[in-house]
């Protein structure tokens, strides 16, 4: 098979899975579970980041060992595809919470979110059966800037169905847009599992995947040192994941509640800022083959922070959307580079494991960021003082960020 056909259709996964992100997390739902599921009721927003919480820590826990039994059953697409039928179909039954199904709609949201983040485990870890190590930086800011079109795509579709503001809104046609998400993510994401073949390996089906899981998982901790250069990589990550996680987080409410954008401009803005999102991933997956991932990581967070900054002193919407394209432009490369880091310094052997970890950094960030932001917020009464403790994030990761040595892992023979 043709490399740039196989890296074209592992890009199409990212395109397919961006629709529940954006849809789901981002706009849609959040606002129909906030105003309509709860009736407005001011503990929506803590039940809202309950359920979030919950789904993040489920998969925080499980990604190790998904990826140690992923390893060692040479079975990654079997698994990818599981959780992304669960994402699938979590997403379209949204589509039959109404008022007052709290419940229903935490327990969809919960088990959505989880298929939908613990299949990147599997997803992430064929970058380097796709593709030479040469390449990571290319191939892997070519699969985000996939993403970012599939959420411009995907939130074009269901523009017509989320005009106007809220209380405007045709419920059915916003439950509609759920349909829309699940089918967008299940349409797009079929090429890859028709297309793309795993390479296998001999194993023993005598032994229990959740044993070797276990003791896999268990050696990985008890040769930490051997392992140090990824760890003081994935502690970096950790930190300036919590910056990112935080800002997409809370984009839309910052957007909403201190520059008084309206619901119409919020997905108009969202739409905008995908387009330097592509094109951050693709320039700077480009300039990591170039330069190396780790100095074009440390551009992107310096990127972040000057994004932190000018949102504090922003006072003004046109001001706020130059803001929002140095963060689309930051966010796409930031992510993409550091999956392709992530890529050059595992052992070969271990890599759907060590994703597992990646995903288990990047899934409990979600969770400490945005508290850190809701506090400071609370206890200062504004979201401009809680921008600035963001920065601090991106500050701390990049410094973290200069001990990591970029180097291939030599596994010994």
């Amino acid at each position: 098979m043709d490399r740039k056909f196989k890296i074209f259709i592992w890009t199409l996964f990212d395109f397919a899975n961006t629709s529940f992100s954006v849809l789901i997390l981002t706009t849609a739902y959040s606002v129909y579970f906030r105003e309509i599921v709860t009736g407005n009721s001011q503990i929506g927003d803590f039940l809202w980041g309950l359920a979030f919480s919950i789904s993040m820590f489920i998969v925080a826990f499980i990604s190790p060992f998904l990826g140690a039994i992923a390893d060692h059953s040479s079975n990654k697409k079997f698994f990818l595809f599981i959780f992304t039928i669960l994402c699938i179909t979590s997403t379209g039954l949204m589509f039959f919470v109404g008022r007052g199904d709290i419940l229903l709609g935490m327990v969809l949201l919960i088990l959505a979110n989880i298929g939908f983040e613990g299949g990147l485990v599997f997803y992430d870890a064929f970058l380097p059966e796709i593709t030479t190590e040469r390449s990571y930086g290319r191939v892997s800011g070519y699969g985000f800037a996939m993403g970012y079109v599939g959420s411009f795509m995907s939130l074009l579709v269901a523009y017509p169905f989320l005009k106007g503001e809220f209380a405007e809104w045709n419920l059915f046609n916003v439950k509609l847009s759920f349909i829309v998400a699940a089918s967008f993510f299940l349409f797009f994401s079929l090429p890859f599992f028709i297309v793309i073949k795993e390479r296998k390996i001999e194993i023993d089906n005598k032994i229990s995947y959740l044993k070797i899981g276990i003791e896999r998982v268990k050696s990985t901790f008890a040769n930490a040192k051997k392992y140090s250069n990824i760890g003081r990589f994935l502690l970096s990550y950790f930190i300036y994941a919590d910056g990112i996680n935080t800002v997409i987080i809370f984009a839309s409410i910052f957007a909403r509640h201190t520059l008084n954008f309206s619901l119409v401009e919020i997905l108009t803005f969202f739409l905008t800022v995908q387009s330097t999102a592509i094109l951050g991933s693709v320039i700077f997956g480009i300039i990591a083959d170039s330069i190396g991932q780790k100095k074009t990581l440390s551009l992107t967070l310096l990127l972040w922070v000057i994004t932190a900054i000018g949102a504090y002193f922003c006072v003004d919407k046109t001001t706020f959307y130059i803001i929002g394209f140095i963060a689309g432009a930051a966010m796409g490369s930031s992510q993409s580079t550091s999956r392709s880091l992530m890529s050059k310094i595992i052992p070969p052997s271990k890599k759907t494991e060590f994703f597992g970890f990646y995903s288990f950094f990047g899934k409990s960030s979600a969770i400490l960021g945005p508290l850190v932001f809701g506090t400071v917020s609370s206890l200062t009464g504004s979201q401009r003082v809680a921008v600035i403790s963001v920065a601090l994030f991106f500050i701390v990761g990049l410094i973290l960020l200069q001990r990591v040595r970029e180097e291939k892992f030599q596994e010994s023979v």
